[in-house]
């Protein structure tokens, strides 16, 4: 269940992330101050706040998600805001006469970001993507909060049934830095295979 949430939240995230960040940088008229607005909401509002609000407020103006996808929402939502400052961040590196040269040669705004701009900024800020996708793995702990059961869930489930406090938590730690290091291996697989054309 932690594997499955994190994943699907990931996969959104880094899509909005895109998207917003392209949003942002190109400056489109009252989408680039929404987008302003929600990262600021998201990234000064705590976690686990936002998730009573899914699960048991918005059932109060009609909308009802399971446990499994109000988790998932709560998570993208989450890492949505600080993926868009990450690759935000890379997409100010793309040096300004590619654009020019993107236009120059016929593309379109949207094209140069798709072609040319996004995939640069991707590569440049990955390290960033992969420290909030981490982040974000992590703090799938606190859906246990709203009954969902994940791994944090069953820990404390056992502990509560068996009172072995110690063994559980040392098994809990232990998986969870397991996850990440996974992460990190092939997110450095990545890393590597992007920057293998930029190297001397």
């Amino acid at each position: 269940m932690t594997l499955e949430v994190s994943s699907i939240s990931i996969l959104i995230s880094v899509v909005l992330g895109m998207a917003g960040a392209a949003i942002k940088v190109m400056r489109v008229p009252v989408l680039t101050s929404f987008i302003n607005g929600y990262v600021e909401f998201i990234r000064n509002t705590p976690l686990l706040a936002q998730m009573f609000f899914i699960y048991f407020g918005l059932p109060g103006i009609g909308l009802t998600l399971s446990l499994f996808w109000s988790g998932v929402l709560t998570l993208s939502l989450w890492a949505t805001a600080y993926q868009i400052e990450n690759i935000r961040g890379g997409l100010t590196t793309v040096r300004p006469g590619l654009r020019s040269a993107s236009l120059a040669l016929g593309m379109t705004p949207i094209q140069y970001m798709q072609c040319v701009a996004m995939p640069i900024a991707m590569r440049v800020s990955q390290p960033a993507v992969l420290n909030t996708s981490i982040s974000l793995l992590k703090n799938s702990c606190f859906l246990q909060a709203v009954g969902l059961a994940e791994i944090t869930y069953i820990a404390m489930d056992k502990i509560a049934m068996d009172f072995r406090t110690l063994e559980m938590m040392l098994v809990l730690g232990v998986t969870y830095l397991t996850l990440v290091l996974i992460m990190s291996v092939v997110s450095g697989v990545l890393e590597y295979f992007l920057n293998k054309p930029y190297r001397m």
